[in-house]
């Protein structure tokens, strides 16, 4: 199976920030533990602050997609919505 990289970007709004990063930093070590779940790495951006970079690797399409459905995602999900906006890419690697 192709392995699945996804790059989500996660800005706070204004004031929301250290709810923002609480949530992400609680959801990592949750996460880690799912089935297929390669990487799950969160990282501040140094030049937006509020601004943060979840660099995932999950092994499939389907444990990608489990993950979706997760409590942990669900629950960060539920707790950033309306005080964030989440971008996602999905990639294959290529070398």
């Amino acid at each position: 199976m192709q392995p699945i990289v996804v790059i989500a970007t996660i800005t706070a709004q204004p004031g929301s920030e250290s709810i923002v990063r609480d949530a992400l930093t609680t959801a990592v070590a949750a996460v880690r533990g799912e089935p297929g779940c390669e990487q799950y790495d969160l990282n501040a951006d140094t030049e937006r602050p509020g601004s943060f970079v979840m660099v995932e690797r999950w092994s499939s399409k389907a444990d990608l997609e489990t993950h979706a459905n997760a409590p942990a995602f669900v629950a960060l999900a539920k707790t950033i919505t309306g005080i964030a906006q989440l971008s996602i890419q999905r990639l294959t690697p290529v070398a």
